[in-house]
């Protein structure tokens, strides 16, 4: 975390092109070109990056080219080809075909809780339904009778002869928003086994934030793999009332929980050789029954949504894991492409070359690049999303957005190499976070289809390696908009990269931009690993992005812009150098970008160098994906 090519060197850098270079067409694919590659079965190894979630069975038989696993090489690019046979990768590391979760959704508004046949039954409580008292070894006092749900578990707990107050007496379960209690086996009913799952505050339903449910999800999917179960019913207990001027947002609860059991459920073992473990990866929860947040076409377009939103976080988080010996920029290029397949009614790819990119005199993107680029090479990724037309629609203008995602698919630092202890250089594959949330919210609004915008995914793909010809540290490059760049560490290579990015969404005449990026440790250091860096000079795209954080669970927290610290980043022979001090790395790093934004275009800059990995876990989070989809949806008409 933390570079260009002139005619006579690295970085555009000797006197700007040279006259004798003719431009070249801009390589586009465009979706009937490339429409053919949908009906193919992608190659083995090669699929996982781009098969699709199914949680319906209307879902599963749309998108039948894209679930295949297996076949032939038809369609893709001949790197892509190469690398799904293990030709010329690195260690000859073969991507097994990913286990990727199927799960029924349905809903029942009024059954009675005990009366559901499923391997497991989640009571749904809110933590005033428990009575507790701390000062009593006993603890747990009973239910409360006028609190949501408390006399309705009173009145189940008679019937089950004491065994949910033997589930609430534990002093651990507290009834927090995810929070499952042991589990308990109950003779002579038709679930095989039963518990109590925490759901938090009452006001939770009434606020509607996804996010808090989507962790609900999730417990729902640990759960059931814990213990087997398949078919797994979940009864919420009783309801709040809403205030005056308030309501229930049941919708935002179906789309939080049905997105968490999907993406909960999921398991990366496209690289285990075990079959065992890859069995073990396809248990859990397949059949899910929602009894008592309601029914009807509403809560079946929440969870058309939040399918579709699994999948592509589910897409980010495997482009996370992958290992950057099979995960290279021209492999991270054919998944843009055939992901445009999939969709080729609404999406469009281009991928622009290094001769390509060269003439649009990209040095800074092109600097960090050169390293590997023999070996390697860059591929500048922009696919666009405009909405198919309604038949007999009035057509009218689309907002248009732009996504700019980092793309490093490995940064050893350069010849500022990443060493010693908390270099995290093991971990670089997720360098490319800010590319993987782009191209997972791609996939969701390629499926989902909003309307009204029109969405660019702009990602500029490369390695941050060490070569004889590669950018070092002195060298002054040069980006697309002619500003010169000293680089006093080959390890800030991610903002070189994005400059030429951001330059390149502005020329696609679009409003509003938001980048996306595992930037810099320093962010990490102030926030932790569970909220972004969000960093602009508008108030109206912070706001934006603040609101959508809190209704998807991508926690954000907004940083300041502290212009005065630009000062330490002048240089004496240069517009400026790549990195200030240690103080403020962070803010100096979107300082750095600012330079190259037009000031009248809203943009804003999310640094998730923290939420992007989780080491509790051992991989990728699927960080951003949602947010950002959630971030194009409000925009929508």
């Amino acid at each position: 975390m933390a570079s260009f090519l002139s005619v006579g060197g690295v970085g555009l850098s000797a006197g700007g092109l040279s006259a004798g270079v003719r431009p070249r067409r801009l390589a586009s694919l465009t979706g009937s070109e490339i429409a053919g590659a949908a009906a193919v079965p992608p190659a083995r190894g090669y699929a996982p990056f781009v098969a699709a979630v199914s949680s319906s069975a209307a879902f599963r038989q749309s998108a039948q080219p894209a679930l295949r696993q297996g076949g032939g090489s038809r369609g893709m690019s001949a790197v892509a080809a190469q690398a799904v046979r293990g030709e010329g990768v690195v260690g000859l590391t073969v991507s097994g075909n990913a286990v990727l979760p199927s799960v029924s959704v349905s809903f029942d508004p009024s059954a009675a809780p005990l009366s559901l046949p499923s391997d497991l039954l989640l009571l749904a409580v809110f933590d005033s339904a428990l009575s507790r008292d701390d000062t009593s070894a006993a603890n747990f006092t009973g239910f409360v009778a006028d609190a949501p749900g408390g006399a309705e578990l009173s009145s189940l707990d008679s019937t089950l002869s004491g065994a949910l107050a033997e589930l609430a007496s534990d002093p651990e379960f507290r009834a927090k928003p995810g929070q499952v209690s042991q589990v308990l086996r109950v003779p002579g009913q038709p679930f095989k086994r039963i518990a109590l799952l925490g759901l938090g505050k009452t006001d939770v339903l009434i606020k509607g934030e996804s996010g808090s449910w989507q962790g609900v999800g999730s417990a729902i999917a640990t759960a059931a793999k814990t213990n087997q179960a398949s078919k797994v019913s979940v009864a919420f207990v009783g309801k709040p009332e809403a205030a005056e001027g308030e309501e229930i947002k049941a919708g935002n609860a179906v789309r939080g929980i049905v997105t968490g059991a999907i993406v909960g459920s999921f398991e990366d073992v496209r690289f285990k050789s075990d079959e065992k473990e890859k069995a073990k990866a396809e248990r859990g929860v397949k059949e899910l029954v929602v009894v008592g947040l309601g029914e009807g076409a509403a809560l079946e377009r929440d969870v058309f949504v939040a399918e579709r939103l699994a999948a592509g976080i589910i897409l980010t988080k495997q482009l996370v894991n992958a290992p950057p010996n099979v995960l290279t920029p021209a492999v991270l290029a054919d998944v843009a492409v055939n992901l445009t397949a999939a969709h080729s009614d609404v999406l469009t790819a281009k991928v622009l070359e290094k001769a390509e990119c060269e003439q649009l005199g990209m040095g800074a993107y092109l600097a960090v690049a050169e390293a590997s680029a023999a070996d390697n090479p860059p591929k500048f990724i922009h696919v666009t999303y405009r909405p198919a037309a309604a038949e007999g629609a009035e057509e009218k203008p689309l907002k248009k957005l732009a996504l700019v995602g980092k793309g490093l698919t490995f940064d050893s630092g350069g010849y500022n190499l990443k060493a010693g202890p908390g270099s995290m250089i093991h971990l670089m594959k997720f360098d490319m976070g800010g590319a993987a949330a782009v191209m997972g919210a791609a996939k969701a609004i390629a499926a989902i289809q909003p309307q009204g915008v029109e969405v660019h995914f702009i990602v500029a793909a490369c390695e941050n390696m060490v070569s004889g010809g590669g950018m070092k540290p002195g060298d002054i490059i040069t980006a697309s908009n002619g500003k010169t760049i000293e680089v006093n560490n080959t390890d800030a290579e991610g903002r070189l990269t994005l400059a030429d990015a951001l330059l390149y969404a502005q020329k696609q005449e679009v409003e509003k931009i938001v980048d996306i990026a595992t930037l810099t440790g320093a962010c990490i250091i102030a926030l932790g690993n569970d909220i972004a860096g969000l960093f602009t000079p508008n108030d109206e795209i912070a706001a934006e992005l603040e609101v959508v954080s809190k209704v998807c669970g991508d926690k954000v927290w907004r940083m300041p812009m502290e212009e005065g610290y630009w000062e330490g980043m002048r240089s004496k022979h240069a517009d400026m150098v790549n990195t200030g001090g240690r103080e403020g790395g962070s803010i100096t790093a979107a300082l750095f970008l600012k330079q190259f934004m037009d000031e009248k275009i809203p943009w804003a800059h999310l640094d998730i160098a923290g939420p992007v990995w989780s080491e509790k876990k051992g991989g990728g989070t699927g960080f951003a994906a949602s947010l950002l989809y959630y971030w194009v949806d409000s925009h929508s008409s």
